[in-house]
């Protein structure tokens, strides 16, 4: 006999963790599926092997096959316990009240809608960032949506090439201000941020990143949540318009094993939860089936490094810490016909592994050791939903536990390219009054941002799930990740999908 659970919930990163949230203290039984494992902790995680593509947690056991638009022809994906959280670099963004009323050029003939607003979220952005303890600044950000409290701890101390960052910028007539992290710098109680350069793509070596793993999912156990990682879900069996059970194969036993729930909640992100549901050929019960892979979206996003005469990081520390938005929605000084545009977001110099990594051999090793040449700001424009950027599945390449290979095919419109293009201008300036000799622009071509191929919307045939995220044709089915979203906007999405999935989680819990 199958042991029944309340709630299973498939997939442990932000929308599943801020789901088991809810439910956890509404006092359901909830199982958690994971995919990948508990990352160990502590002083090799300051290696430079232990940047996210070098690291066993980038699962390359089902690969994904990159058709169009990426920078290698095969990807892994994140697969550890606490998802993306545990390498992202803590920036946590609420989207503008305007992102939820997108205008016609971004929507372009997408049948893109929000059937939420601002205000849908505003309460759970706020228990979102107390959850996650999120450092920030308020009242400089020209974008910034309204807000019911102050961030729940203090912004960080700026490094010196931060503050050239920011003092360049504001001689441009610009507003600077502290990008909003999920970093512990002020509670003694547990560890609090070293500033060390291995953050962004690493594990934190002593839990100062609030992270999902440190934060939230040892209280949930704590509290009776089931955690079960290493088990990949391999098929959702149904009947009636009801999941009726979830077939699993224990990587760690070697074996079979099945599940069954009142409630069942699919949290494999953008990328993997489409993948289950068309291999299950849930899609052809869903009255917005022909959705269900499409409308991929990943920020248009590239880097533009400063070039310096020495090192640009003479001090040796974080510096992932300033933000511009006064282009978030056009700006004076440009002359563009577009109505959003993008952000601008500080980056750290690049650690040597990654480059190393990305050009092999001797030259990737000449390349390694310049990038403390290197520092500078990351343009994220905001990208179109697009009918034709997808993931489809090959069900004639079968991974080693029997699901088909999903297939990714994904190209920017002019639009997208467009608003990029406006968006280096300005970054180029900032950059070259913080002392830089010259610039180089790196794209950046992989998944990390990806959103909105699962969508929720108002219309059923242009939609798959409705606006409480409950997957359209069956009634116990909810999918909370990125893939709800309709639209990108032009900030990180994990603060937003965790808000969502706060928001979801006390209606599921009810």
């Amino acid at each position: 006999m199958t042991e029944k659970y309340d709630a299973i919930i498939i997939g442990s990163g932000f929308g599943g963790s801020m789901t088991a949230y809810k439910l956890v203290n509404a006092g359901k039984k909830v199982l958690m599926l994971e995919r990948g494992d508990w990352v160990k902790r502590g002083p090799e995680n300051w290696e430079a092997s232990q940047t996210l593509e070098l690291t066993p947690q980038y699962d390359k056991n089902s690969p994904l096959r990159v058709d169009s638009g990426g920078n290698k022809p095969f990807m892994g994906q994140y697969s550890c316990v606490g998802g993306p959280s545990v390498y992202y670099g803590g920036v946590s963004f609420r989207f503008r009240e305007k992102d939820f009323d997108p205008p016609a050029d971004i929507i372009g003939n997408s049948g893109a809608e929000w059937p939420i607003s601002y205000n849908d979220l505003e309460v759970y952005y706020d228990e979102a960032e107390k959850l996650l303890n999120i450092s920030g600044e308020s009242g400089v950000d020209p974008t910034e949506p309204h807000r019911n409290s102050e961030f729940p701890q203090k912004k960080g101390e700026l490094a010196a090439v931060s503050k050239k960052v920011k003092a360049s910028a504001e001689k441009l007539g610009l507003k600077p201000f502290h990008l909003p992290l999920a970093i512990n710098y002020h509670d003694s109680s547990r560890s609090v941020c070293q500033e060390c350069t291995t953050c962004d793509t690493f594990a934190c070596a002593v839990h100062a990143k609030n992270d999902l793993a440190t934060l939230i999912i040892p209280d949930l156990i704590s509290k009776g949540m089931e955690l079960r990682p290493n088990t990949i879900v391999v098929e959702l069996l149904h009947s009636n318009n009801r999941i009726t059970s979830i077939k699993c194969f224990d990587k760690e036993k070697e074996e079979s094993c099945e599940f069954t729930a009142d409630k069942i909640i699919l949290s494999a992100g953008a990328i993997g939860s489409p993948s289950l549901l068309l291999a299950n050929n849930l899609d052809k019960i869903n009255s917005g089936g022909q959705v269900i892979g499409r409308h991929l979206m990943r920020h248009l996003n590239a880097i533009i490094f400063g070039i310096y005469p020495g090192k640009a990081d003479k001090e040796q520390r974080f510096h992932k810490q300033v933000a511009i938005l006064d282009y978030y929605f056009g700006h004076p000084t440009l002359k563009t016909g577009l109505s959003k545009i993008g952000s601008l977001q500080q980056i750290p110099t690049p650690n040597p592994a990654i480059v190393e990594n990305e050009v092999p051999g001797v030259f990737g090793k000449i390349l390694g050791k310049a990038v403390t040449l290197l520092t500078g700001l990351l343009a994220i424009a905001e990208d179109q939903p697009q009918f034709e950027n997808r993931i489809e599945l090959d069900r004639n390449v079968l991974d080693k536990f029997g699901l088909p290979q999903p297939v990714i095919n994904h190209q920017y419109s002019p639009r997208d390219l467009e608003a990029l293009k406006v968006l280096i201008k300005p970054a180029k300036k900032i950059i070259a009054g913080t002392g830089a000799i010259t610039h180089y622009v790196h794209h950046i071509r992989t998944f990390s941002h990806a959103v909105g191929t699962v969508r929720m919307g108002i219309d059923p045939s242009q939609s798959a799930l409705d606006r409480d995220c409950k997957f359209r044709g069956i009634e116990n089915l909810w999918v909370i990740d990125g893939s709800f979203m309709p639209t990108s906007s032009a900030v990180n999405p994990s603060l937003t999908i965790a808000a969502n999935a706060l928001r979801v989680g006390e209606i599921i819990s009810k």
